[in-house]
Formats: structure tokens, sequence, C-alpha cells
């Protein structure tokens, strides 16, 4: 799937993965539109991690990562690091930069698992 492209549970999926955070796909539940990581073997102790709409999650990513966002247009926000070696777009901040983050770890194209198309 391109970077472009992703959004909501795909994309979080893509921060854990960046973030180091990320278990076998079998721990990795999806629920309604969420996506829950398992905490340990036990996967009915699990933490909600939705970064591309959660400030308290994908902010400090953004800012940590010194990813510059800002808008582009009407109704798009556009993101870069690196001078402009990763720019990505999309709806809101957290999504244009979580993108631009994706982008600069993994590439402009990765694969997911095929329940979070």
């Amino acid at each position: 799937m391109k970077t472009s492209e992703l959004i909501g549970p795909a994309l979080d999926w893509a921060v854990a993965k960046c973030e180091g955070a990320m278990m076998p796909v079998g721990n990795v539940l999806l629920i309604g539109c969420q996506l829950f990581i398992a905490v340990g073997n036990d996967t009915s102790d699990k933490m909600e991690f939705s970064p591309s709409i959660d400030w308290a999650q994908g902010g400090p990513i953004i800012e940590r990562e010194g990813i510059y966002c800002g808008p582009h247009g009407k109704s798009l926000y556009v993101a870069w690091m690196g001078g402009d070696h990763f720019t990505q777009y999309g709806p809101t901040i957290l999504i244009a930069g979580l993108r631009t983050y994706v982008a600069s770890k993994l590439g402009y194209e990765i694969e997911i698992p095929e329940e979070l198309k």
C-alpha cells in the first residue's frame, strides 16, 4: 500500500511498526475502527493505539522526529522532514505528519496485513 494512502487503523499499525511496538499480527486486534495492541501474552489486556486521531499519542512522535506541518490549500495539510526528502499530505496535521514519519522509516510503499486494508 502507498504510504500516501494510509489512514485509520492501517496508518496506526504502520506507526506502531515504526515505533518498534509491533507484535505478531495475531496480537494486533481490530475492533470496530480501533486498533489495539495486546500487552504481554494475554489479549484481554490491551492498549488502544490510535496516534492518527489522538494528539496525545501522535503529537509527541511528530515533535520528536522534527516533522514540520502546515496547511496546503483549504482542506489539506502537508508535512515534511529532512529538507523535502520525506513529504506527505493528509486531511489532518496528524495524518500528514504520521504519513511522513512512516515514509521516512519504511518507505513510500509498505506491506500491511490484509485485515487492516
